[in-house]
């Protein structure tokens, strides 16, 4: 199964970088602690939803970071961090809440935020970074 979850996220990656998506529409990508690095170095513009199946919250904002996803697609990777399933990333950024949004720019994490937002605020800090 970790195979498929790679090679999904490898081709929805592929697809938001063209500016496509299914049926013309990105969504974010499954990230894994194997994949996580790569994903994060590999894209200008990087945000990372760590979330997990029985959190609330975490389905308040999933919607947002679909639609986001599309309408960033080729500016912006969106990927989704089972934290349930992968424990080494949120460790690493010690993240005690979900869900958390991580901000890479060029690699390095430039933001986070915790909690459901709403669209505008994700899409203020992206504006930021220059998306």
């Amino acid at each position: 199964m970790d195979e498929l979850e790679r090679i999904k996220a490898k081709k929805l990656q592929e697809l938001a970088r063209r500016g496509a998506g299914l049926g013309a529409r990105a969504a974010p990508a499954v990230v894994t602690d194997g994949d996580f690095d790569r994903v994060v170095r590999e894209n200008r513009l990087a945000v990372i939803d760590c979330w997990a199946p029985w959190c609330g919250p975490c389905h308040m904002i999933a919607p947002v970071i679909e639609e986001l996803a599309s309408k960033y697609a080729g500016r912006v990777f969106f990927g989704k961090l089972n934290v349930d399933e992968n424990q080494e990333i949120p460790n690493r950024y010690s993240i005690l809440s979900i869900p958390t949004l991580l901000f890479f720019k060029e690699g390095e994490l430039v933001d986070r935020v915790v909690g459901a937002v709403p669209a505008s605020a994700i899409e203020r800090k992206l504006s930021a970074l220059g998306a």
